[in-house]
């Protein structure tokens, strides 16, 4: 791992101009290294990480209820409650308006970010796991998993526009801030785009050899997708043609990626190897693994703050399975109470 010192020398050249700076930052893997970690109250499990960089609010969803933590103080600040079996928060900035996806009621529930006050609750489809706010329609898209469809509703009124057939089981989603918003569907292994305007499926694009595709991100300005698959790959994806341009080797137990648009860097989180692994597309628009970085185990879910290029990793202890497991029963041990932390990296 380079040191800090030379990692802020390349840092400067490269915020001098955006391709040739992209290049020179991408050559050297910047030194991530762990800044703070910030304790969660409370049991059971958790899912998405969702940052809200002009707010400097980081949403952690733990199980029924969503932890808001301020950035700049590294500190809890609140919680929203009722959430039952959330996985994920979207942020529609100019609304004040938050939506959380609560997989075990089927439902979203609309609050307000200044107060975290429930504003409204909507039905949605079965087990709505990933949401996204897309800033080109002012929807929100829920990815539900237990029906393999997206419900989209109206971010001001909350009011359900349409349900859209996926075709498979939907895990992660993000939107290209330009009409597209792209999924990754877990058990058929493929990548589809959305046109948020036609509110249809517009392509499909098979992501082998990656299979079992989870977490997802994407590069906007250049047209890539990033998805993590189950089998330590990181399928790359053009998509303005849905070609497949590498599947460069990750960690094991990846369910999160992240991109930076500083650097061109993108980050998926290994759970089982307790790492993080950095990825770049080179000017031959071929990616490349530029290192990896080590976390805790567990750590499979994170998120990226473009504006101060932090990374958030959630991860807790856990206890000793129990002996009725080994029979086929509960496979994971149960976590420690109160062991659960969002682990901050910084450059």
């Amino acid at each position: 791992m380079k040191t800090l010192s030379r990692f802020a020398s390349v840092l400067a050249l490269a915020s001098l101009a955006v391709a040739p700076g992209a290049a020179l930052f991408a050559q050297t893997a910047p030194a991530y290294h762990e800044i703070a970690r910030i304790s969660i109250s409370g049991e059971g499990g958790w899912d998405y990480l969702s940052v809200d960089s002009a707010a400097h609010r980081l949403y952690v969803t733990h199980s029924t209820e969503v932890v808001v933590i301020d950035t700049e103080r590294n500190a809890v600040v609140g919680k929203l409650a009722g959430t039952s079996g959330v996985h994920g928060v979207a942020i529609a900035p100019k609304l004040h308006r938050g939506f959380t996806s609560n997989g075990r009621d089927n439902s979203v529930t609309i609050f307000d970010t200044r107060t975290l006050k429930e504003i409204q609750r909507v039905s949605v489809g079965k087990s709505p796991d990933a949401i996204l706010f897309d800033p080109v329609s002012d929807d929100v898209f829920t990815f539900n998993g237990g029906s393999n469809d997206s419900t989209v509703l109206k971010a001001a009124t909350g009011k359900v526009v349409k349900t859209i057939p996926l075709g498979g089981r939907p895990e992660f989603a993000v939107t290209d801030g330009k009409g597209m918003v792209f999924d990754n569907i877990e058990d058929t292994s493929e990548l589809v785009a959305i046109d948020v305007k036609a509110l249809e499926v517009k392509h499909r694009w098979p992501l082998a050899p990656g299979d079992g595709p989870s977490g997802l991100a994407i590069d906007p300005k250049q047209n890539r997708a990033f998805a993590v698959c189950g089998n330590k790959m990181m399928a790359v994806v053009d998509t303005t043609t849905g070609k497949l341009l590498g599947t460069p080797e990750i960690g094991s137990g990846p369910d999160a990626a992240g991109f930076d648009p500083t650097s061109g860097i993108a980050v998926s989180s290994n759970g089982q190897d307790g790492t993080m692994t950095l990825v770049h597309v080179g000017a031959d628009g071929k990616p490349a693994v530029l290192g990896s970085v080590a976390t805790q185990r567990g750590a499979r879910t994170m998120t990226l703050d473009p504006r101060t290029h932090r990374i958030y990793l959630i991860a807790a202890k856990y206890g000793e399975l129990p002996a009725a497991a080994a029979g086929g029963g509960r496979r994971r041990p149960p976590i420690v109470p109160g062991s659960t932390v969002v682990l901050v990296y910084g450059l």
